[in-house]
């Protein structure tokens, strides 16, 4: 006869909880893991705009960064972003992605200067950015418990792919690009914005280029984007129609000449 031990443990340890009574657990039935912390949505406008909110700063005129941005870019100014938690920012833009209008001043001006100059070398103009994101209320990473990203404020952005007017597109990550337009790429983001973050990073940065312009400490700064080579050849043979990869030569034997 089949041994129901475990289900009738379940339905009493059920039976008992429903009814506010204790039970310890059974080994065998693990624990259900704990509820994420859920944001409790705040009873007034203050306690949802923060601290540094300040109702005398709300204005309907642009910014002087707005200003200067609107000469070389299309813009939508947005209201202040608030929440969920220490998430938003003030004086946000959406050019097709959402910033600040220091971030995207300072992205567009990369754009417009140093990237799109680099990449007309491939024969044809910049024409539009792939973003893989922008705003976003998150951590770093989107580990649990991690310090808040950068891109929770609208202060960073992170680039996949660039695309040019004749239709190529290509990904600023991809090893088998131009490996001078890489490096020269790199070099003006380093140059422009505090922090890059590529391939070599860590694995969440493989496929993409995260930039922002957080302030630390004694203005240090972080430039961590390796221009990769692209994967060597694998030699190969074919057997019954299918291309077979040959085993690496052994190293040669020490003393070999």
């Amino acid at each position: 006869m089949p041994n129901h031990a475990p289900l009738r443990t379940i339905a009493a340890a059920a039976f008992l909880v429903a009814y506010g009574c204790g039970l310890a657990a059974a080994e065998d039935i693990p624990l259900p893991r704990p509820r994420p912390p859920v944001w409790v949505e705040p009873l007034t406008f203050r306690e949802a705009a923060g601290p540094d909110f300040n109702s005398a700063e709300v204005t309907s005129e642009p910014t002087a960064c707005d200003d200067r941005l609107a000469k070389f870019a299309a813009i939508e100014p947005l209201p202040r972003l608030i929440g969920p938690g220490a998430c938003g920012g003030g004086d946000m833009v959406e050019p097709a992605a959402v910033l600040t209008c220091a971030m995207a001043e300072s992205f567009a001006g990369w754009l417009r200067d140093e990237a799109a100059p680099d990449v007309a070398k491939l024969g044809s103009p910049l024409r539009a950015v792939e973003n893989y994101d922008s705003y976003e209320c998150r951590s770093r990473n989107r580990v649990p418990g991690a310090k808040l990203s950068d891109h929770a404020h609208g202060d960073a952005i992170d680039v996949r792919a660039f695309h040019l007017a004749d239709g190529l597109r290509f990904e600023l990550t991809d090893a088998t690009v131009d490996r001078p337009l890489r490096e020269a790429l790199r070099e003006s983001a380093c140059r422009r914005f505090t922090t890059v973050l590529g391939p070599g990073a860590d694995s969440h940065h493989e496929g993409h280029i995260h930039v922002d312009l957080i302030s630390r400490h004694n203005g240090y700064r972080i430039c961590q984007w390796d221009v990769r080579e692209p994967p060597a050849e694998v030699a190969s043979v074919q057997i019954d129609g299918k291309l077979v990869p040959l085993p690496p030569p052994r190293p040669a034997a020490a003393g070999a000449r």
